[in-house]
């Protein structure tokens, strides 16, 4: 499949999507706090790790020669936090926010399983790297 100019553009859209996701699990951690499981451990742990895992991968999808790298990783980071966004269904019953009510936990998948097509995307798209040797 040729490449053209339109790619670099939404890997570049993407990388930022994910380096402003991760600075913002830094700036405000209560908001990514409530969207961690009560069932997991150590949340505010897991917010730093997933800030960092996420501004990661958007550096590997910013540079041509990581894209396809950073473009899978960042399918399988947002693949893992879709537990997140479904943890509301289990509390449906004390939901006050729109966003975790069943149509709003519908709605926040959608667009997650759309981050992963966009970044799927992304990846396969990507020049594979030379091999040397």
């Amino acid at each position: 499949m040729p490449r053209t100019r339109v790619d670099a553009p939404a890997a570049w859209a993407l990388a930022a999507l994910m380096v402003v996701s991760g600075v913002t699990h830094f700036t405000t951690p209560g908001y990514y706090r409530g969207l961690v499981p009560s069932w997991l451990p150590a949340r505010s742990a897991l917010v730093a790790v997933s800030g960092l895992a996420d501004v990661a991968a958007g550096v590997l999808v910013a540079a041509p020669a990581t894209r396809r790298t950073g473009g899978w990783a960042t399918a399988a980071l947002i693949t893992t936090y879709l537990p997140a966004h479904l943890e509301p269904l289990r509390h449906r019953h004390t939901a006050q926010r729109a966003f975790d009510r069943p149509v709003g936990v519908a709605a926040r998948v959608l667009v997650n399983l759309g981050y992963v097509a966009w970044a799927a995307a992304v990846a396969r798209r990507a020049t594979a790297r030379p091999r040397t040797g």
